[in-house]
Parts: structure tokens; C-alpha cells; sequence
């Protein structure tokens, strides 16, 4: 298990001096990355060996949004390894060791030049190791989509969006899908299921659906086709 610990900044919170889910997500997202880097296979290493973990899939569940200056660790380890895939667990534990957030996560390994999957070396699996799954509902990794669904205000692609990969951040996507909603939204669960990535330049089309227990949001191409859909549940 690869460990880190922070406080709860100013620049992660909303205007209820709470961090905000993009906030919590990305303390997930740096906890895995310096893990990587902890062992010699970060972003760097990967960049010149031509291969990126990319993310698939996120499960968040949060069980409340630390406060300003609060105390929070973050956890993270791997949790399997199947060919080209692997599957990352998280915790946000607040300064009772008390579960704040949690989350699994689906991950691809690529032969960036060729862009395919490719299966890690027996080496940098020994490296990762493997624990045990976190006890939670580990829900399915695809996202039922809504029958109907209303068209949002298109947007373009940003460079503040992109990341070292050179496509749209994982984290980004949330952001985007909860800008789009145009309300205020208490989540308790997200899950985000990615299928292609957006690069500088590309229009966003957002295609919203308001259930009655669940919000989705399809962050789309101009065609129509999803770059990543995202599920909230919450109110």
C-alpha cells in the first residue's frame, strides 16, 4: 500500500469550505501516480518506454467531503493484474482513520505508439504488488445508458484540460459532466466509464438524463459518440 498525507487546501474547496469531488478524485489520482514514481516507473519512465496506464473505469463512493484545513491520508494498491488490465483501490481516511471516500478503478496498459494494449512485464507487476480488495459494492463496470436524454451547450476542449498524455485528463470529465448539470448536486457515487479520449481542440457535446435515483451526463463528440459517460448519485 502506497501512502501520502495532506490538508484539506483552499484552492479544493467549494463555497461550504468542503472539498468537491473533482478535489477528492484528483488526491486519488496523485496518490497512484506517486506511487508509480516511488517505485521507478512513473511518468517519465513510461513516456521514454512509449507506454501509459490509461484509465477505463472509476467508482467513488464518499462518505462525507473533509474540510478546510482538515488532516486527510490517502491509500492506494493494486489489486490485480489480468493482461493488459490492471484494478486500483483508494481511501480518503480522515484524522479518526475514519473512511471519508473510497474507490476502485479500472486501468489499460498501452503501447503508446501503436495504440494497443499491451501486458506489463512479470518485473513491473512484482513492483506494483498485488493486496486485497477493499470491502465495498463493487458495481458493474459498464454504465446502463438512459433511454432519453437532453442535448447541453456545447464546449471546446481546453488546454487547461490536457494532461501529460496529451489528451483530456481523466478527472477533467468529472468536472466537465457536473459543470454541464447547471445545479448544485450532494454525490455520493460516481462512476465514470471512459471510452475515447478528447484532445485539445475537440467540441464537447454534453447529453443529460435526470432519473429518478441517478443523474448521467455523456460528454460526447459533435457526432454524437461518447468520449466518457459519467454516473452521480445523490441529491
Amino acid at each position: 500500500m502506497y501512502v501520502f498525507e495532506s490538508r484539506i487546501r483552499y484552492s479544493e474547496i467549494d463555497r461550504n469550505e468542503r472539498i468537491t469531488l473533482p478535489g477528492i478524485i484528483n488526491y486519488f489520482q496523485d496518490c497512484s501516480i506517486f506511487h508509480s514514481e516511488s517505485i521507478g516507473l512513473g511518468v517519465s519512465r513510461l513516456k521514454e518506454e512509449g507506454r501509459a496506464w490509461v484509465l477505463s473505469g472509476w467508482q467513488i463512493v464518499v462518505e462525507r467531503y473533509p474540510g478546510l484545513g482538515e488532516p486527510v491520508r490517502i491509500c492506494t494498491w493494486p489489486t490485480s493484474f489480468k493482461g493488459a488490465m490492471g484494478e486500483r483501490n483508494f481511501l480518503m481516511l480522515d484524522e479518526q482513520g475514519k473512511h471519508a471516500a473510497y474507490a476502485n478503478s479500472s486501468w489499460v496498459y498501452m503501447d503508446r505508439s501503436k495504440g494497443r494494449p499491451v501486458k506489463p512485464s512479470e518485473e513491473e507487476a512484482e513492483r506494483y504488488g498485488l493486496e486485497e480488495p477493499l470491502d465495498m459494492e463493487y458495481a458493474p463496470r459498464r454504465i446502463a445508458l438512459p433511454e432519453q436524454t437532453a442535448e447541453g451547450e456545447r464546449f471546446p476542449v481546453r488546454k487547461y484540460h490536457i494532461d501529460t498524455n496529451e489528451h483530456v485528463n481523466n478527472c477533467q470529465y468529472v468536472q466537465m459532466a457536473l459543470e454541464a448539470l447547471g445545479e448544485e448536486l450532494n454525490v455520493r457515487q460516481a462512476r465514470v466509464e471512459y471510452k475515447k479520449s478528447a484532445v485539445y481542440g475537440d467540441r464537447i457535446l454534453p447529453r443529460i438524463a435526470k432519473e429518478k435515483e441517478r443523474t448521467v451526463v455523456e460528454l460526447c463528440d459533435t457526432e454524437a459518440r461518447p468520449y466518457a459517460i459519467v454516473e452521480f448519485i445523490g441529491e
